[in-house]
């Protein structure tokens, strides 16, 4: 299975297709920060268009998005938000949102409610070979959630719940400095920034 994950589109969509295009996945995250700030008239037509590219499409809403995108995402029938689905034996999980910043932007969460959003679908996947959690956030104190100035800005919940679930993979964006990789106990990283 080829998967693919796009993190802060922030509105380049032919871009993202275009990258789309040339990796043809099996399957699609789209990571958050889809629109640059809220929701905007393209981000429909361009998730149906990725959508026609993909077998699966996943979505999740980061920062930068409205609260609304949860409703498009289940509208279209692409939102992971606080559920888990599976793919052969592949499970998926997703949260929205990031943690409260300083930045005050439209779609932060209190810890508590990532972290209720990433344990919802834990049933549903519990008996997958392999999990991939896709929180739009990375986990705090890792090499992938520090900003310029050396601060560590990622989600505690999200780090919680890889240190009790530990899921083969969490892909995340947010933290666009942090791109690269870590490493949680078994658990792989990768921070698309």
């Amino acid at each position: 299975m080829k998967i693919l994950v796009l993190t802060d589109i922030h509105a380049a969509y032919d871009t993202a297709e275009s990258i789309l295009r040339r990796v043809a996945p099996d399957v699609l995250i789209i990571g958050g920060d889809l629109a640059t700030a809220g929701v905007d008239r393209e981000a429909g037509q361009a998730l149906s268009r990725s959508r026609s590219h993909v077998p699966a499409l996943f979505c999740v809403a980061g920062n930068l998005d409205l609260p609304g995108h949860d409703e498009l995402f289940a509208r279209i029938d692409i939102s992971l938000n606080g559920r888990g689905v599976r793919l052969g034996d592949v499970g998926f999980c997703e949260a929205f949102g990031a943690p409260l910043s300083r930045l005050r932007t439209p779609y932060e969460l209190p810890e508590v409610g990532i972290e209720r959003r990433l344990r919802a679908g834990d049933g549903e996947v519990e008996e997958c070979r392999i999990i991939i959690l896709a929180p739009h956030a990375p986990p705090f104190g890792t090499h992938v959630d520090i900003l310029h100035l050396g601060i560590h800005a990622g989600s505690s919940a999200v780090r919680e719940v890889i240190e009790d679930r530990s899921p083969d993979v969490v892909v995340c964006g947010h933290i666009h400095q942090g791109r690269g990789e870590d490493v949680i106990g078994k658990t792989k990283i990768v921070c698309c920034g």
